[in-house]
């Protein structure tokens, strides 16, 4: 049987909605998916890697990307920009390869315009958003996780719930559970997509 079509995975969440540690398992426990490197204007964090963790752009090199139409999306978020190069997805979907993009909400919905435009990426783009199970939890992972001073985590969780009203435009609700069951649910999303008769391949009778 042929390999299915490429897939473009795209995961969303609220600010400290648990993407970033779903993307990280996700990537252990499939090793034919690939991380698209998001480009970001702002400063590194602790332990972060120029082309691993981010392309960490200069304002004035993002601006002119961004002139030269080289972004798939963009946005502005807390004051910093970040962006999913075109060539970054689209070269290695033509190479075969199943692409995972982990993305603020407002990046969601430019990647899924550009899907409705191109059947090349509406046929690859799965969309999840994957939310915690209340507001209450989501203020506790953002103090729990200490990086952010009070009034930065108070305009996170009213983004937050303007945020939320939009999981109706994606292909499937994930409502976060533990690491572990997430995961599990993540994994089944994506054996289900690969069987879809718009990118599985079928055996030659």
């Amino acid at each position: 049987m042929a390999d299915a079509a490429p897939m473009l995975v795209l995961i969303s969440a609220p600010s400290g909605g648990g993407k970033t540690t779903l993307c990280r398992q996700l990537l252990s426990a499939r090793p034919d998916l690939t991380r698209a490197i998001t480009c970001t204007t702002r400063a590194p964090r602790p332990g972060e890697r120029d082309g691993v963790d981010y392309h960490f752009l200069d304002p004035a090199d993002f601006a002119r990307r961004v002139e030269a139409g080289s972004f798939l999306e963009h946005a502005t978020v807390y004051g910093h920009r970040y962006g999913t190069l075109k060539s970054e997805v689209l070269g290695r979907l033509r190479e075969g390869r199943h692409v995972l993009l982990n993305v603020d909400v407002q990046g969601a919905a430019s990647i899924r315009a550009c899907a409705e435009a191109d059947p090349e990426l509406g046929r690859a783009l799965v969309s999840v958003f994957l939310v915690p199970p209340s507001m209450a939890i989501l203020e506790q992972r953002l103090r729990n996780r200490g990086t952010d001073a009070p009034d930065v985590i108070e305009t996170r969780l009213s983004v937050a719930r303007q945020e939320v009203a939009q999981w109706k435009s994606f292909d499937y609700l994930l409502v976060s559970d533990s690491i572990q069951q997430d995961l599990r649910r993540m994994l089944a999303i994506l054996e289900a997509e690969q069987m879809r008769s718009i990118r599985a391949a079928a055996p030659e009778w």
